[in-house]
């Protein structure tokens, strides 16, 4: 018999019109079936879109993905507590980002710093993670300059889309979309700062979006928004420069209709990458070859629903969620684990404009 191992999801949300979101949805998740339940919500917070876990799996981290907060130029991140025995979320503190429109955030393998990254306002910002759990104020700014300008309408000023660490915790890499640019800063992780280094350039109006690293450490991949492709690099870990392997396409020869790209994960297992396309709605499919990092085309599978804005890969490795923000749905895939491929499985659930999903284990 096989025994069920069951996670907590929590789902980032927009809360704004016409969205009848209340806040951050929280489900329990059946690693067997595939299968979400409803367990409750945490309301309070206006947008709080992208989501991040202590590494010690005890507190969260929500950004308010606004202009301003308490009449102040900026947005902010929610600090919260995790029953892990319930899959309750208890609010601790906010803190002002010094920047519009908070979009993304991870915390620092140590658990000292929380490094956000401000789309509107163009920054990066460093916020202390206390013991308890909630945020100090900003203890490091980065302001990027100087938009690629390529697409005068999404490039017009720089637009900071992601914050990603490296797997030895040494860099943290912004893909910046306004500057078709991803940007290498070295983390102090005791002081709370960042130095900056390096940047790689993509190609001219890609729009670089989100980024991960293949396990092994030697591969990293950007997805471009306004190119819907994803470039691979190969990493120094040392240097933490990054150089391209090659850029492909997210969509299928020949497709001509709108779409803009979004999140980019690596399996578990090294062996595949997906991306996922808003306007086709679909999870590109990829797989990775060991000895190079290079990507080859699986093809595109149907998110059954609109905007796939964020997705996430179970711990597991078996199955995948879509997101789907303009169509108020989750959508459940097998992965097939010979192949890569998704096949859906049926199971739907409803949130209200889902943006981002994160896994932790019940226990």
């Amino acid at each position: 018999m096989t025994v069920s191992k069951s996670y907590w999801v929590f789902t980032g949300t927009y809360t704004r019109p016409p969205s009848k979101s209340k806040g951050i949805y929280i489900h329990r998740f059946d690693s067997v079936m595939g299968t979400l339940t409803a367990v409750g919500e945490a309301s309070g917070v206006v947008n709080p879109s992208f989501l991040a876990i202590h590494p010690n799996a005890r507190f969260l981290y929500a950004c308010a993905e606004i202009a301003e907060k308490d009449n102040t130029s900026g947005g902010a991140v929610t600090a919260y507590a995790i029953d892990r025995s319930k899959g309750v979320l208890t609010q601790l503190n906010t803190q002002p980002t010094r920047s519009a429109g908070p979009c993304h955030l991870v915390v620092d393998l140590t658990g000292r710093n929380l490094i956000v990254a401000n789309y509107h306002g163009g920054a990066v910002t460093v916020l202390p993670v206390k013991d308890d759990g909630s945020l100090g104020a900003a203890s490091d700014f980065h302001q990027h300059d100087g938009p690629a300008k390529v697409d005068p309408k999404r490039q017009d000023r720089a637009h900071a889309h992601s914050a990603t660490l490296s797997p030895d915790n040494k860099f943290v890499f912004i893909a910046d979309l306004g500057r078709d640019e991803v940007i290498t800063y070295k983390l102090d992780a005791g002081a709370g700062k960042l130095s900056r280094g390096g940047a790689v350039k993509t190609a001219p109006g890609a729009g670089p979006r989100h980024f991960d690293f293949h396990p092994n450490g030697r591969y990293a991949y950007v997805i471009n928004e306004l190119g819907n492709t994803v470039t691979a690099f190969n990493y120094n870990q040392t240097t933490g420069a990054l150089t391209e392997i090659q850029t492909v396409p997210t969509l299928p020869a020949g497709w001509a209709g709108s779409n803009t790209t979004a999140d980019v994960h690596v399996h578990p297992n090294g062996l595949w990458l997906y991306g996922s396309n808003r306007g086709h709605h679909s999870i590109a499919m990829f797989s990775v070859d060991q000895a190079t990092g290079r990507l080859t085309s699986l093809g595109n599978e149907p998110t059954n629903g609109k905007t796939p804005r964020n997705f996430a890969i179970d711990p597991t490795g078996q199955w995948l969620l879509a997101a789907n923000q303009d169509s108020d749905s989750i959508v459940t895939f097998r992965i097939d684990q010979a192949t890569g491929r998704l096949h859906a499985s049926g199971a739907v659930t409803a949130v209200p404009m889902p943006v981002c999903l994160e896994f932790l284990s019940e226990r």
